[in-house]
Parts: structure tokens; C-alpha cells; sequence
């Protein structure tokens, strides 16, 4: 999409301002946003909005002890609410801190802005103290990028801005700022609304009625239907609509990972989660369906394996609001772009006008209760604490009513595998980037949006590490997020890949030292000490190595008033299961 050139004429309900700096414009625009927080990291290239956002009471700013943790913070927040989460950092390296998480909410499509200070607009090229091309660079990664050289144009882009990054498929939106853009003096003129000559940034596509009679004539003849739910449902709010539709239809639903909660994980028609490390039962009801009603999701490689040989049996009928995303990975029958909450809506309607009947499906119920039961997610009880039991215990104590937030690693997987989620955004995952370091800083993010709810962040040591220094934004701001750190001391799910794969040699995945691991059964040699650690920010901490003081243990993380964070230790040699080998099939999953 290519950005447009609008003058106030075009608006005519512009409301003129008055006299002002451009640093006070924007942040006079994200209050009209309605932005009530933001995570700063100032530097000189942005200092004139932190001086700026001084002036105002109107919006909380955060500070992070990272760029990278106040971006993942602002991700947080904005998949917990559905809202536009906004970050800020100053230029040069800054900025380019920003970078992993403008390209996590890229690949999960998270509605982010992220501004950024830019050195003086006569420097740009120069290669000026702290510059980047920070437009260039984040464009393979955005909705859109804007480089802003006249502040005048302050107003319109902020408003195209928080409209694109919300809008259609939601993403990220960059805003370069010069310094000299901040300081010049104007008078602002704020348009009510947008407008674009690209129908594909403005106009809301709908599926037809045709199109979608055809998706319940399918059901009708299916003997073996399947709903496959991604994270599309949750951004459109399409959970009710999704829920009516599969218990009019008797139509078996296994989600992605980022549609967790999109569908009562709880409810008899649900198969939890599929792909690389899903359910057994949701991988094999997907291979064996007859028909595939695909809705807010994108045939990622981690749930299709071998698109060759992905639910090769079936009719594939897929919904989504990107149409550049049908036939990109695997063809299908019948791509519908269309807002997926319409969609559904509208299904739920045509079935009680046409009077619709589903499908006498008992047969292929029963068959998915028995790989329900022969096949459960599953651990092996020890003598040691087992990371999936200390999920589990999680699970009881907060009664599933919890928001988590996972690193990304085995932990990432446990915490997905034996913690049911029956509503949508109370799972907080970087999924498709995979982004080490996500957990604790987007848990503090979540926390903000939500403090009326309990926020646990579920990590790895190796993951928690990578922005360990937030736990100091969440003494000082008083954000009282959780970390639950599943410590096996080891790069868990690259070993996991070394022991099938490898031979078990280790390739540099070992935390602590070499020549004597720390470990349940030798506690002495565990490294770090994450407990010293937290003290040392100010945070309560508490390690647990008995299993008899698990449960306890957690309970007292649970009923802290403050940030906590909790060492489990556990085994190295825990595997995720199930797992299907990257690039290979259901045929080839691992069940031990």
C-alpha cells in the first residue's frame, strides 16, 4: 500500500488546534487515540516527547529497562485488550531495539505502534550520530512505515496510523520523527477520520451469501468435518459467533496455538490446540477430515508439516481477511475473503433461515473421544518436580482464570499443553517469531491492561534471562506480573532437538557450567541464582526443589501483592510430546 498525500480540505470535520510543538501534537493525537499507556525509553533524538508527555496526566508512560522489553510490554498490552499497543524509543540503537518486536507483532498480527525519534531531518543520510534508515529497515516488517519530514502531516499520519494498525489483518506501524519535526511550531489540523485511494487499507470485506451456502452445503455432505481456528477469530471478536456456529453444526474444532481460548478448550467438541507439538487427537482429526473449514488462520509450517500431505483427504474451505494468504502455502477449494466475525455471524444466520440439519457425525465423534482418551497429553510421574506437573498444579490453583505469558521454548509448549484456556487472549505467546525474552516484559504489559487479573509468566531460565532486567519496571512501577521459571539449566527444547536429532551432543546449550550441571540432585550447582537476583531488584523470589513444596510454594507466588518470581527446579531431560519432525507428517509423529 502506498501512502497518500491529504490536505485538511479533505476533512471537513478537521478540528484546528491550537499553536503548537510537534512533540505536543503526537502526544495530543494518542490521546485522541485513546492511548492511556505507553513504554518510553528516552534518549536525545526523543527527548522532546518524554518532555512532551511531562506536560500531560493524561497518559501513564512506563519505563522499561530495555527497548526490547518495553516493545514485548506494549505487545502485552495490546493482546490482552485487542487494543493498539504503543512503544517509543529514540533513535540509532533505540530503535533498532525495537525491531524483534515490531517483527513478532508482524508475524502474529498484534495491532503496535511504535514512534521513534529520528536524528535532525538536514542529517538524515549523513550517517549522523545515532542514525538509522529505521523507515528502510522495518519495512519488510510493517503494515507501514512513515517517515515524517513535515510536521504538518503529524495529525493525518497518526490517524492513518492507529487506523491501519487496528484495521483488516491488525500489525505494527512505524513513526520516524525527526528532532527538528518535534520542535518546529504549527497549528494542528485533526481529520475525524481517514481516507486512502487503496480500497484494500479502507474497505472491510465481507463474504457473500453464495459463497457461504456453499460452506453449509459442504458440512451437510461431511462425514468427517473439522474447524481449524486461528488467532484471526480472537483479533476480529469472533469467539460468541465461532461458539454458535460449531454447536449448530456439530463440527469438531482444534485451534492454533495463537487461536488458543478462541473456543472453550473445556467443551466436548474441543481438540485443544494441533501442529508440531499439539494433541495427538486434533493432528489426526485434521488428517483424516473430509472437510477443512480453515477461519483466521494461515497453514503455518508448525501445524502443517509436509503441505503436501496436509489433511490431503479433505475439501478445504478457508475464511480469512488477507486474501494474500489463500493458496500461499497450501491450496484449498474455497478461499472466502471475508472478516471472519461476519463470516461466522452470518453462517449462524443462513443456517437458522435455510433450516440448516448438521451432518450425522457419532461416528467420527466417537472415534476422536477414543484418541481422546488413548492419547491425552501426558507426562511420567518422578521423584522430581516434572515441569508439565508444575503447570498442571498452576492450573488448579487459579481454577484457569489466570492470564499467562510464556517465554519460548519446552515451557512455551507445557504451558499450552496443561493449561486450558477457555477464553481467547489469556494465552501471551510469541508464536510465529518465536522471540526469546517475550515472556516477562509482555507479562508486565498484560498486567497493566489487566490488573484486575492474575498475570504469570511461564519461562524458561534461558528465555527469562534475556530480559531479566524488566523485573526492576515492575518494582519501580509497581506491576505485579509473575515468573514461574521451569529451571532445567539447559537450552531445553534445542536439547530436546540434539537428543533426537544429534546424538545427543550439545552444542552450546548448557547454562551453567559445563562440569557440573546443576540439577535437582545437585542443587549446589545451580546457576544463576535467580531468587539473589530478584532480591537484588527488589522483588520477592523463592525457589522449590521438593515436590512436596510445590504446590505451596506456588500458592504463595499466587497470593503476593507484588511481582514474584518462583525457580522451579526441574529436569533437563523432560521432551515435549507429541512432536511431528519439522517438514515430515502425522504419519511421523512422536508419542514417546
Amino acid at each position: 500500500m502506498k501512502k497518500t498525500t491529504t490536505s485538511p480540505a479533505t476533512f471537513p470535520q478537521a478540528e484546528i488546534g491550537r499553536e503548537m510543538k510537534g512533540a505536543d501534537c503526537v502526544v495530543e493525537c494518542l490521546v485522541r487515540e485513546g492511548v492511556d499507556v505507553i513504554f518510553a525509553y528516552p534518549g536525545g533524538a526523543s527527548q522532546e516527547l518524554h518532555q512532551a508527555l511531562a506536560r500531560t496526566d493524561k497518559i501513564r508512560v512506563i519505563l522499561p529497562r530495555h527497548e526490547q522489553g518495553g516493545s514485548f510490554a506494549a505487545e502485552g498490552y495490546a493482546r490482552v485488550t485487542g487494543n493498539v499497543g504503543v512503544c517509543m524509543a529514540t533513535s540509532g540503537p533505540g530503535a533498532t531495539n525495537l525491531v524483534s518486536a515490531i517483527a513478532d507483532a508482524f508475524m502474529d498480527s498484534i495491532p503496535m505502534v511504535a514512534i521513534t525519534g529520528q536524528v535532525y531531518s538536514k542529517y538524515i543520510g549523513k550517517m549522523a550520530f545515532q542514525e538509522t534508515d529505521f523507515y528502510g529497515m522495518t519495512l519488510p516488517i510493517v503494515k507501514h512505515s512513515y517517515l515524517v519530514m513535515d510536521v504538518r502531516e503529524l495529525p493525518r499520519i497518526f490517524k492513518e496510523a492507529f487506523y491501519l494498525a487496528r484495521s483488516g489483518r491488525p500489525g505494527p506501524v512505524v513513526i520516524d520523527i525527526p528532532k527538528d519535526v518535534q520542535q518546529a511550531k504549527f497549528q494542528p489540523v485533526f481529520p475525524a477520520e481517514v481516507e486512502f485511494r487503496s480500497s484494500y487499507a479502507s474497505a472491510t470485506q465481507h463474504a457473500t451469501d453464495e459463497q457461504l451456502k456453499q460452506v453449509l452445503g459442504l458440512i451437510a455432505e461431511a462425514k468427517r468435518p473439522v474447524l481449524y481456528v486461528g488467532g484471526g477469530v480472537i483479533s476480529a471478536g469472533g469467539e460468541k459467533e465461532l461458539r454458535s456456529f460449531v454447536e449448530k453444526t456439530n463440527v469438531p474444532v482444534a485451534t492454533t496455538l495463537m487461536g488458543l481460548g478462541a473456543f472453550p478448550e473445556t467443551h466436548p467438541l474441543s481438540m485443544q490446540w494441533f501442529g508440531m507439538h499439539g494433541a495427538a487427537y486434533g493432528n489426526w482429526a485434521v488428517d483424516q477430515s473430509d472437510l477443512l473449514i480453515v477461519a483466521g488462520a494461515r497453514f503455518d509450517d508448525r501445524i502443517t508439516g509436509d503441505t503436501s500431505k496436509f489433511a490431503a483427504g479433505a475439501k478445504i474451505v478457508h475464511i480469512d481477511i488477507d486474501a494474500s494468504e489463500h493458496n500461499k502455502n497450501k491450496r484449498v477449494q474455497l478461499a472466502i475473503v471475508s472478516d471472519v466475525k461476519y463470516a461466522l455471524g452470518r453462517l449462524n444466520e443462513l443456517a437458522d433461515v435455510l433450516k440448516f440439519s448438521p451432518p450425522d457425525t457419532k461416528a467420527w465423534q466417537t472415534q476422536i473421544n477414543v484418541w481422546k482418551i488413548e492419547h491425552p497429553f501426558s507426562y511420567e510421574a518422578s521423584k522430581h518436580i516434572q515441569p508439565q506437573e508444575a503447570v498442571k498444579v498452576l492450573y488448579e490453583l487459579t481454577k484457569g482464570d489466570a492470564i499467562i505469558a510464556t517465554g519460548v521454548g519446552q515451557h512455551q509448549m507445557w504451558a499450552a499443553q496443561f493449561y486450558r484456556f477457555n477464553e481467547p487472549r489469556r494465552y501471551i505467546s510469541s508464536l510465529g517469531l518465536g522471540a526469546m525474552g517475550f515472556g516477562y516484559p509482555a507479562a508486565l504489559g498484560a498486567k497493566v491492561a489487566r490488573p484486575d487479573k492474575q498475570v504469570i509468566d511461564i519461562d524458561g531460565d534461558g528465555s527469562f534471562m534475556m530480559n531479566i532486567q524488566e523485573l526492576a519496571t515492575a518494582k519501580i512501577e509497581n506491576i505485579a506480573a509473575k515468573a514461574m521459571i521451569l529451571n532445567n539449566q539447559h537450552l531445553g527444547m534445542v536439547v530436546q532437538w540434539e537428543d533426537r536429532f544429534y546424538g545427543s551432543v550439545r552444542g552450546n546449550t548448557i547454562l551453567g557450567d559445563e562440569s557440573n550441571v546443576g540439577s535437582p540432585d545437585n542443587p549446589d550447582a545451580l546457576y544463576p541464582d535467580f531468587v539473589k537476583i530478584a532480591e537484588g531488584f527488589g522483588v520477592k523470589g523463592r525457589r522449590v526443589i521438593k515436590k512436596a513444596e510445590l504446590r505451596a510454594a506456588i500458592q504463595e507466588m499466587l497470593d503476593h501483592d507484588g511481582p514474584y518470581v518462583l525457580d522451579v527446579i526441574v529436569p533437563y531431560t523432560e521432551h515435549v510430546l507429541p512432536m511431528i519432525p519439522a517438514g515430515r507428517t502425522v504419519k511421523d509423529m512422536l508419542l514417546k
